[in-house]
């Protein structure tokens, strides 16, 4: 039971007199609340180092006037119905005549729906939503009992705030033989977004300008602007992000850097070609940018192997790679990696340190475990093979959805978790409708700028997050509604 922090007048009178005021007060101010489980008098006792007979009074006291009740051999409750004539007389509380004092904050934030959950939904088509029915929980468990029984001494005290040194380790053999991405410095991150801001604080200054695609990664965009950095949007075509008009605005703007998503564009899902990577690798160096590369889900690819990161290739040494567990495992497991040359690594952890000064040890010391064990890798083989199951059937969906009459087309990505699919229909209209049904889409216009006027007509369609059975309930529900909107 936690403790009460309680007021006890210096009164001449009886101390239980006084003990039992202060309760009173207590369930008046509603510290504690109706029905609450009060402190047993030993414990009351104990904390405020009272004779354990001196509560009980006190307690029989505020017992006789209706303030507690007294469950007999179990405990001391608040009154589920409080003494209605003693209720009226609380004074109202005094600060309601103070004036509430005005904050004035000194960063734009909005809400987006990276901001909200989306779980309440029963029909979830969120495009980056891994299906937490898949994951080894108790599989799992064994590895954070394992870590708690035998932490190292280190881990738990300030510094190595670079990560877990086991987890550091296994990073950098899976990065290097799954990736091929070598001759980097791992950092272990709360996530990507942690890594996309402690990349922008460092790096960028206000005024920066950051090239990112006409549609993007919201977030990313966020951590950007907060550092003061301005968006110099590059247009896209089928084939991902356009490499003339990048070449064209780093003669004309001044471009600090680059920000891409290239194996799984988010949100179109479209793979940027080898060719084109060569293009902007080579425009970096031409015009001393550097490129942040985002592969948020690299080991979902099934049409063919996935292209190798840029950072696997990086003579130059200019590309910030980094990378979640999120997708993987689920995201509140807040763990991802931010690979960096090795003359970034020591300021990146120094700067980490102003706003955090220990990372969650015990937890990546359970995630290296299950790296080392295999269980990692095994459980990225059944998830690959699912969510590849349920990329064939989304797609199949979408031709039924199409000889049915809704126009409804995407352009096939070679993996991912999600289609990006072109309708007829205002899709924000469109997202609105279905919310009223529970269920949740993406729609085009939340990846946009908050300048642009384009009309929704996309929506990104998770397939990887809930079972096939469940996606097609859903999906028919879509497209329904489509095909009324089309009537329209």
């Amino acid at each position: 039971m936690k403790q009460l922090n309680l007021e006890i007048s210096t009164e001449n009178k009886p101390y239980y007199l006084r003990l039992a005021q202060a309760l009173e007060q207590s369930i008046k101010s509603g510290q504690v609340k109706i029905g609450e489980k009060l402190p047993s008098a030993r414990s009351l006792a104990e904390q405020l180092q009272v004779n354990r007979h001196t509560v009980m009074r006190s307690y029989g006291e505020l017992v006789a006037q209706g303030w507690v009740e007294n469950l007999q051999r179990s405990h001391y409750r608040v009154s589920l119905a409080l003494p209605i004539e003693r209720s009226r007389k609380i004074h109202k509380d005094q600060s309601n005549s103070i004036e509430s004092f005005q904050w004035s904050l000194q960063k734009q934030t909005s809400e987006t729906n990276f901001t909200k959950s989306s779980a309440h939904f029963q029909y979830n088509f969120s495009g980056g939503k891994p299906d937490t029915d898949l994951f080894p929980f108790d599989e799992y468990r064994s590895h954070i009992n394992d870590a708690l029984k035998s932490p190292r001494a280190e881990s738990l005290n300030y510094g190595e705030n670079q990560g877990d040194p086991n987890l550091i380790e296994q990073g950098l053999i899976y990065l290097r033989r799954g990736r091929s991405v070598q001759h980097k410095e791992l950092i272990i991150t709360n996530g990507s977004q942690e890594a996309l801001f402690l990349i922008s604080q460092m790096l960028l200054s206000p005024g920066d300008k950051v090239a990112v695609e006409t549609l993007g990664y919201p977030p990313a965009r966020q951590a950007f602007q907060a550092a003061g950095a301005n968006l110099v949007e590059v247009i896209q075509d089928q084939a991902g992000i356009s490499t003339k008009h990048l070449r064209h605005l780093a003669r004309s703007q001044q471009l600090k850097c680059i920000y891409l998503t290239p194996l799984h564009q988010y949100p179109t899902t479209v793979t940027l070609s080898a060719g084109r990577r060569a293009e902007i690798y080579q425009l970096a160096m031409d015009y001393n940018l550097f490129i942040i590369e985002d592969d948020y889900d690299h080991e979902f690819h099934y049409r063919c192997q996935p292209i190798p990161p840029m950072a696997a290739a990086d003579p130059a040494n200019l590309v910030i790679y980094l990378t979640s567990f999120s997708k993987i495992m689920f995201p509140a497991a807040r763990a991802g990696m931010l690979a960096v040359p090795a003359a970034l690594l020591q300021p990146l952890v120094n700067f980490r340190t102003t706003i955090n000064h220990k990372p969650p040890m015990l937890l990546q010391d359970a995630l290296a475990r299950w790296m080392a064990s295999g269980g990692f890798e095994r459980h990225i083989r059944r998830c690959t093979k699912a969510y590849q199951q349920r990329y064939k059937n989304a797609l199949q969906q979408l031709r039924l959805a199409n000889r049915l009459g809704a126009q409804m087309h995407c352009q096939v990505p070679d993996g991912g978790m999600a289609l990006w699919v072109k309708t007829s229909v205002d899709c924000k209209l469109l997202a609105a409708l279905l919310a009223e049904q529970s269920i949740y889409i993406q729609h085009q216009g939340e990846f946009s700028s908050a300048t642009s006027s384009a009309l929704s007509r996309h929506i990104r369609l998770g397939f990887a997050g809930q079972s096939i059975e469940a996606f097609n309930l859903g999906f028919n529900k879509i497209v329904n509604l489509v095909l009324r909107l089309q009537q329209q």
